[in-house]
């Protein structure tokens, strides 16, 4: 099976133990994207959205920049994992349980969207981005990450990453799905949104526990993160 999104569930109640190598792999990630998204927006007292939080790793990095976060996932007990985690750490996020394709929020409601690790599993992307962009407030930015379609996003992404050294569980990704950079450029514009720059995110060195840690990079044939804003004012017809 590809695209297996049963696997956030499936160790939801490990979520936050540090038990689990291919959990370690997605908290990694966190500080290196943050590191790069932090450059293009003062987080304290925006309202953002983390679509597609799983169990609140970026969420619970987002609250104590000082961000007023909402996160969303289809993964109902990576969500309770997330709230749990959240009360017992004292910070004020609201999570919710549902779909890209259909975001249970009104229009202008966020002033960031941040969507990592999520584009290349959608079933419909030109309606998440609709979504994305209908809930963004005039000015607002999306943070992103994902997976370029290439051959060597696929060995690395695939073959190495699931199959070889198991930092995903297998099936966990469809090569197929994998978005490349103008592709995505072009379906920003197509629901109004204004793409901005992007850069390559992968490793950068091992932690104590010999894990990969993750960082900007000028590759973006893998994984590239970057943005997109949306027009602070309509333009004149």
């Amino acid at each position: 099976m590809r695209n297996d999104l049963t696997i956030y569930d499936k160790v939801a109640d490990r979520w936050w133990s540090d038990g689990i190598r291919w959990v370690r792999t997605l908290k990694n990630l966190v500080p290196g994207r943050l590191k790069w998204f932090d450059q293009h927006i003062d987080w304290q007292g925006k309202d953002v959205l983390d679509l597609g939080c799983a169990g609140g790793f970026m969420a619970e990095a987002l609250a104590e920049r000082g961000a007023h976060v909402t996160g969303i996932d289809p993964a109902s007990d990576a969500i309770d994992a997330a709230r749990d985690h959240a009360r017992a750490g004292k910070l004020r996020i609201a999570y919710d349980v549902g779909v890209g394709e259909a975001l249970p929020y009104d229009d202008a409601s966020f002033d960031a969207v941040v969507c990592v690790d999520v584009l290349e599993h959608v079933a419909d992307l030109h309606r998440v981005l609709s979504e994305i962009a209908r809930t963004m407030r005039p000015g607002g930015l999306l943070l992103f990450d994902t997976i370029n379609r290439n051959p060597l996003a696929r060995f690395a992404s695939i073959t190495i990453a699931e199959d070889m050294l198991r930092l995903l569980p297998r099936g966990t990704h469809d090569p197929a799905m994998f978005i490349k950079p103008k592709e995505l450029r072009a379906a920003f514009q197509g629901v109004g949104l204004v793409p901005g720059p992007i850069t390559g995110l992968g490793p950068r060195g091992l932690n104590r526990r010999l894990d990969l840690t993750f960082g900007p990079l000028p590759l973006t044939a893998i994984l590239y993160m970057g943005i997109a804003c949306k027009p602070a004012h309509e333009a004149l017809t």
